[in-house]
């Protein structure tokens, strides 16, 4: 099965990447070919969508920390969503993203969200 990518532009520097498929050898390279600069310029936030995604390798995983490496090196944050139960129990065994919150559904990740931009506007304002 091939691996679906869809990559949509959210207000306030969200760029959301809603993944289907298989994310293996064969088709990490089609993610990191879409992650790649400046494909994550002007971004602050990255969302990894999962919901629809079956299968995970390591170099899935690989492309997944990369993209989280360069968003880091850029202040920026990533979070997942909607972790099907194998793709989860993958990321709960290596503990791949240890810093990276993951989100049930997008209300919970838009409340997480929130609250980091009030704490950023009450830090600014003090």
């Amino acid at each position: 099965m091939p691996l679906d990518i869809q990559v949509s532009e959210q207000p306030a520097g969200i760029k959301k990447v809603v993944l289907g498929g298989r994310l293996d050898t064969l088709t990490a390279p089609e993610l990191d070919a879409a992650l790649a600069p400046p494909a994550l310029d002007n971004t602050n936030t990255l969302v990894f969508d999962m919901a629809e995604l079956e299968y995970i390798s390591s170099a899935g995983l690989r492309s997944i920390l990369v993209a989280n490496k360069l968003m880091k090196a850029n202040q920026g944050r990533t979070c997942i969503l909607s972790l099907q139960p194998q793709i989860r129990k993958v990321f709960d065994v290596v503990r791949a993203l240890p810093d990276v919150p993951v989100f049930q559904d997008d209300a919970e990740m838009d409340d997480y969200l929130d609250m980091i931009q009030r704490r950023a506007l009450d830090e600014g304002n003090t």
